[in-house]
């Protein structure tokens, strides 16, 4: 009995002598590394704070990314401490990470895609936009879908990579908007006198701007009317309620002023 307790000792010594500095060094590694980790996620999280162009939604997401890749190095540094090959952990890391890609290959499409949408911004949230078949303003970016509000109200999460993957019309973007207005007039009209009346008529909104000047001109010569074409510029906030109020006046208008707007109609001859 105290032979084999005396071997058991000697064993435990050989193996304290053979890894002790292993095992001290792995130990060591690990602390390091962890709160290198964590050291560079806080900074990577500064430094992102301090460029306003990315998303908040992107920024917890690419500082946890950092800390992940070098808590990895770190699991590798410490198996190679205690003799494992690396090569083929990191092979299989390889392997696991395509197999995994493979399985979830819409949902990093997605992912990917909603990254690329924060960080180029072709829409914000508060935005009127027209992607992938949904049109409506924009409340929440996520890396999965976007989330819009329909002008009915109705809730639609459309996936990031039909967005992306498609033309993006936003029309809240740009400062200014152009209305293009076309009401026909009949041919027997006086037709300076109803542009005249149309471009007295934009002057009067205070909503139009001055500069680009509204403009009328005669847009087509059609089957039963001469189309003239109402051109102003307003603030993109004012587009919807000035187009609509605009149509009203001008129809207001010209059948104050005794202008006809024609109904469609054919001559039919009897022979």
């Amino acid at each position: 009995m105290e032979d084999s307790t005396l071997k058991f000792i000697d064993t435990l010594k050989e193996l304290a002598l053979g890894y002790g500095v292993d095992i001290v060094g792995a130990i060591a590694i690990l602390i390091i590394g962890w709160m290198a980790a964590g050291w560079a996620r806080r900074l990577t999280l500064s430094a992102l704070g301090r460029v306003p162009r990315i998303d908040d939604t992107l920024k917890p997401i690419l500082s946890n990314s950092v800390r992940y890749v070098i808590l990895a190095f770190v699991i590798v540094a410490v198996l190679a401490r205690f003799g494992v090959e690396t090569t083929s952990i990191i092979a299989v890391f390889g392997a696991a990470g395509l197999a995994i890609g493979l399985a979830l290959q819409g949902t990093l499409s997605n992912i990917a895609a909603g990254v690329m949408l924060l960080l180029l911004r072709p829409f914000s949230v508060g935005e009127y936009v027209d992607a992938g078949g949904v049109s409506g303003t924009v409340e929440e970016i996520g890396l999965f879908t976007t989330r819009f509000k329909t002008p009915a109200g109705l809730f639609v999460a459309a996936p990031n990579s039909s967005l992306w993957n498609s033309t993006i019309t936003n029309y809240s973007r740009n400062p200014l908007r152009r209305i293009d207005l076309v009401i026909g007039i009949g041919y027997d009209d006086d037709l300076k006198g109803a542009m005249a009346e149309m471009v007295g008529l934009m002057n009067a909104d205070a909503r139009i701007l001055i500069d680009p000047e509204a403009q009328v001109f005669v847009t087509e010569l059609a089957d039963n009317s001469v189309n003239l074409t109402l051109r102003s510029w307003v603030n993109s906030g004012d587009y919807w309620a000035t187009l609509t109020d605009l149509t009203r006046d001008a129809k207001l208008c010209l059948d104050e002023k005794g202008y006809s707007i024609p109904y469609p109609q054919r001559d039919v001859h009897m022979l």
